[in-house]
């Protein structure tokens, strides 16, 4: 299958300027960013971008292009063609990973994702619960739209770094006793970049980016439980020549609840009783996150009894169910009685025989023998 002619798959014309077919590559980019398109030939058509950017955006390898097309010296050899500085079909990649380059510098101009940036957020219970839609503002950095991220002011363009002819890198050669060494390091005059800009933009003062503080809707879904996080893509940092942007991921924080207690989609609170309550029964209202409800008590409720309401505790944030609320029951006893009280608990206590309830004569006092004895 023939290659697309480059001036084509960038959208420009054969006389396009530099500064044309780089703002032209920077869109192509950012649209069809295999981290950022759905579209299912997006890998491909990226990498046919790239692979004309990197042709046109070469003064060389463009005149090269221009007289002989595809079919020039040093385009699209492979393996077998050995032309100046190429990949060696695919090599350099591998030890570019490996051994920091010993097959080829990286393009100092290669679009790069931009960072993820992380936003805490703390919510009311019931927020937690329920979901909710706000707005949260956020300090980032974004493309300088005064330059288009070229950080040069309006109607000039960067020039290629003379000290490393672009690449972002320089070289040095030593000669050792075991041969000749070439280490590479970043150019310090174009900070790895490979460009150098000379009449910078006034409002980025020629770094192509800017600090502002943007508007970003957050939808909360229900059921999110502290710690838990939102991923909004896009809405991290800018990227770099062309490249996507990065992630904002909020998380999530709850503020204790004085009533309420939660574990995963389960809530758990306590009601407390009176001993008359405990003791013939009773139909309390309990409160849950959705309304109140009645619990029958039935006679004779120990403390620390628990029951179960069904299906009133927090949603699934993934939307498996609903969870319950579970009350656990506290017996008060009284701290002040009258004397009418006291009168009427002590005829009680005579009429019980004042013996020992069954818990005591079984379980109870068999434990307390045993620690006693030292068993």
């Amino acid at each position: 299958m023939s290659k697309r002619d480059y001036y084509e798959v960038l959208g420009v014309s054969k006389d396009a300027s530099k500064d044309e077919i780089k703002k032209a590559y920077r869109k192509l980019a950012r649209q069809y960013h295999p981290d950022v398109s759905e579209e299912e030939d997006a890998a491909e058509k990226f990498k046919e971008a790239k692979e004309a950017y990197e042709t046109l955006s070469d003064q060389q390898k463009r005149s090269q292009y221009d007289q002989f097309g595809h079919e020039g010296p040093n385009m699209g050899q492979g393996f077998g063609g050995f032309g100046g500085g190429q990949d060696f079909g695919g090599f350099g990649d591998i030890f570019d990973m490996f051994f920091g380059g010993g097959g080829r510098s990286r393009d100092p101009n290669a679009p790069r994702r931009g960072a993820d940036l992380q936003y805490k957020m703390t919510l009311n219970f019931e927020d937690s619960i329920f979901g909710k839609e706000t707005d949260v503002e956020i300090p980032k950095e974004e493309e300088c739209d005064t330059c288009d991220g070229s950080g040069a002011k309006p109607g000039t363009s960067p020039e290629t770094c003379p000290h490393c002819e672009g690449a972002g890198q320089i070289n040095q050669e030593q000669n050792t006793p075991f041969g000749r060494v070439v280490n590479r390091r970043v150019c310090h005059h174009c900070q790895g970049s490979g460009q150098i800009v000379k009449d910078k933009c006034n409002t980025c003062g020629g770094d192509g980016r800017v600090t502002t503080r943007k508007e970003i809707h957050v939808s909360i879904p229900a059921g999110i439980d502290e710690g838990q996080q939102i991923r909004i893509p896009g809405q991290g940092e800018a990227g770099v020549n062309g490249g996507p942007a990065g992630d904002l991921y909020v998380v999530i924080q709850v503020k204790p609840h004085e009533f309420y207690q939660r574990e995963g989609d389960h809530i758990f609170c306590e009601m407390p009783l009176t001993f008359t309550q405990a003791a013939l029964g009773d139909e309390i209202e309990v409160p849950t996150v959705h309304g109140t409800v009645k619990l029958k008590i039935p006679e004779g409720t120990q403390n620390g009894k628990t029951f179960r309401l069904k299906d009133k505790g927090a949603p699934n944030v993934h939307g498996r169910g609903q969870g319950d609320q579970h009350v656990k029951i506290r017996v008060v006893t009284p701290q002040k009685l009258t004397d009418r009280q006291r009168e009427l608990l002590r005829e009680f206590n005579e009429i019980s025989g004042n013996q020992p309830t069954e818990e005591q004569h079984g379980t109870f006092f068999k434990k307390m023998k045993r620690a006693f004895k030292g068993e």
